[in-house]
């Protein structure tokens, strides 16, 4: 098969300082509103539930809406990257986003703002892999740890202004005229990726659709794509339920804080984020280069994501702030599963290996973040005390066996493999 990646414009061409200014930087800054759109309800939720008339349920399912039209859009997206490449894709959804931007904001129902949110989700559902395509296209594959952190710490920026910087905005200017910013901001990064990025030449966009989806078939029957990616889905999909909405519900009900203490821990949360990020795509350079695969570092750093749930289980409210940024810093490292995947299948299926994890990942986050409102519905909610605080520990509870189970397995096949 010709490879879709074969371009006479290679990586060697073009020097770091620039393949960072006109590739990094532009796909960088598209993630970082891809997450900023995520976090945000976590800050803005209790101003919509009141204004709107929400319950939990309805809010839940309302946030989720970004996940599960960004989980929809995941196949066709693989399939459009590797042939048509990410400079085209990303600029048409990044539109799309801007305009669902502006649905929500002008949004005075549940159904509208839905409809919003979830062209938003939409829009964005390429940003991650977009840039992890980009990534794996300009720079060398022992890099892509590395550049695929850095990416994701774009997106832990996004999530700090989503918290603190947006609740202060909010409080001024109302979170309608904050939504109308981000549609104009979310425009020009459109623009940017359309004129700075530089396109490659590509032989996939001729193939035919048969042999694409013969792609996705090698990757779905993959043993190796199952190894990791129920813990990968089930670990991501958990953190951003719980980090994009229900993070400041808890804060309130459980630990007792005010708008503007929650804001800050989520702040918190947003930096360990950022530096969970850095850190793991430095380390796991250094230690790929030592020849530690990175499914190792990955298959650690999930484990000790699971550890920090417990304590949240527990209900350690004493120290709500330290607790969150370890939330933050080890819920990033599920992140590895993608740099797993790109040395795991060949160049050309690399977008489709990608988004077929992505999509696992955010219909697993859509069914939690919905699941979570539904079962802490269960329980009674107070006009005083806000939600129950047994519905967290229920909700939170089914989010941290799966991801238990998901950790077996993933042993239970490595064994297997070693046998």
């Amino acid at each position: 098969m010709t490879s879709s990646n074969a371009s006479p414009t290679r990586s060697r061409e073009l020097s770091l300082p620039r393949m960072m200014g006109v590739i990094f930087l532009p796909f960088a800054l598209g993630y970082f509103f891809s997450y900023l759109y995520r976090t945000v309800n976590a800050v803005i939720g209790p101003d919509l539930a009141m204004e709107v008339g929400l319950s939990a349920g309805q809010l839940g399912m309302l946030s989720s809406a970004y996940f599960v039209t960004f989980a929809a859009a995941q196949i066709p997206i693989g399939v459009y990257l590797d042939s048509h490449g990410p400079r085209r894709v990303e600029t048409v959804l990044l539109v799309i986003a801007a305009v669902g931007a502006l649905l929500f904001a002008f949004g005075d129902g549940l159904w509208g703002l839905v409809i919003g949110r979830g062209l938003i989700g939409l829009g964005v559902a390429a940003c991650l892999m977009g840039s992890f395509k980009a990534m794996s296209e300009w720079f060398p594959i022992d890099r892509l740890p590395l550049m695929n952190g850095l990416i994701v710490a774009f997106g832990g920026l996004g999530a700090m202004v989503a918290t603190a910087p947006t609740e202060a905005l909010v409080s001024e200017v109302g979170w309608r005229y904050g939504f109308i910013a981000l549609s104009i901001a979310t425009a020009v990064v459109a623009g940017a990726i359309w004129f700075i990025v530089p396109e490659r030449v590509r032989a996939g966009s001729s193939e035919p659709m048969s042999v694409r989806i013969g792609g996705l078939r090698r990757i779905f029957t993959s043993r190796a794509f199952w190894r990791i990616a129920p813990l990968a889905a089930f670990s991501q999909g958990g953190f951003l339920a719980i980090q994009t909405l229900w993070a400041g519900p808890w804060l309130r009900d459980v630990a007792g804080l005010n708008s503007q203490a929650v804001s800050f821990v989520l702040l918190a949360a947003a930096g360990g984020f950022v530096v969970g990020n850095l850190g793991i795509g430095f380390a796991a350079d250094r230690l790929v280069r030592r020849g530690v695969a990175p499914i190792i570092v990955a298959g650690f750093g999930m484990g000790a994501f699971i550890i920090v749930q417990v304590f949240v289980l527990l209900e350690w409210t004493a120290f709500p702030l330290p607790l969150w940024f370890l939330f933050g810093a080890v819920g990033a490292t599920g992140v590895l599963s993608f740099s797993v995947l790109a040395q795991t299948f060949s160049t050309e299926l690399a977008g489709r290996a990608s988004t077929a994890q992505n999509l696992l990942i955010f219909a697993t986050a859509f069914v939690l973040q919905w699941g979570m409102g539904e079962v802490i519905n269960l329980w009674p909610a107070t006009a005083d005390d806000g939600y129950a605080q047994v519905g967290y520990q229920a909700a939170f509870g089914v989010a941290l066996v799966l991801q238990v189970l998901a950790f077996a397995w993933m042993l239970h096949g490595r064994e297997r493999k070693h046998a």
